[in-house]
């Protein structure tokens, strides 16, 4: 039988530790306490998260930890490790089946705690379905709703300006300069983070923010 989740006590102070001293030498010694109060829990959340999410989704999902390794060959910053723990749980698709659109994100960083949901950087052909629908008044004004009414944030726009043929003054210009879809809540709650109730309080957030991922599976599949 797996473990169960208990929660993360002591992950997100590993986690500030491992960014003050991002270094192969700090991280083999403390590799005990990673495999403890990193990958443990992690799995564990994993294993209760994903039942929950594909009743939640009613498709199967994949779930993922993602690497504490970084990978650095192309960038300046050569630390070794990421500082943050990160989950995703995307539909795992057989044959032919529909594509249910966008995913469930669990970011644990040092100080606080991120779920959202969505999807990142649309190939060609999605991207030009959302844009479509974006500026439709009727797909684009639900959707403009949806993301008023949840309570969440969205990173910056992918683009400077409203791409053509849309107008500078398009009501939903902010949504048109996107590449992706995804909204976030961030959880500033200690106590929760480092107790079992975590599951529960992660599925509710999770089936608010779904209704973004229903929109988006509309809009690219239907």
């Amino acid at each position: 039988m797996d473990a169960p989740f208990l929660g993360f006590p002591d992950t997100q102070a590993f986690l500030r530790e491992l960014r003050a001293n991002n270094e192969r030498a700090w991280f083999r010694a403390h590799k005990a306490d990673y495999e403890r109060v990193f990958k443990a829990p992690a799995e564990a959340l994993v294993a209760e998260l994903r039942p929950r999410l594909e009743a939640l989704a009613g498709v199967p999902l994949g779930g993922k930890l993602f690497r504490i390794h970084r990978d650095v060959r192309f960038s300046k910053d050569k630390s070794p490790y990421n500082t943050h723990l990160h989950l995703g749980f995307q539909h795992q698709r057989a044959g032919g089946e529909p594509r249910r659109r966008g995913g469930f994100y669990f970011g644990l960083e040092p100080e606080t705690l991120t779920l959202g949901v969505g999807a990142f950087d649309f190939g060609p052909a999605d991207l030009e379905r959302y844009r479509k629908a974006v500026s439709d008044d009727s797909w684009g004004g639900e959707l403009a709703e949806l993301v008023a009414s949840l309570g969440a944030r969205q990173h910056d726009a992918d683009l400077k300006r409203v791409p053509a043929p849309y107008p500078a003054d398009h009501p939903r210009a902010e949504l048109l300069k996107r590449k992706g879809l995804n909204v976030w809540r961030d959880i500033d709650d200690p106590a929760l983070v480092a107790s079992p109730d975590l599951v529960d309080a992660v599925v509710a957030h999770f089936a608010a923010l779904d209704a973004v991922n229903v929109w988006l599976t509309d809009v690219l599949e239907g």
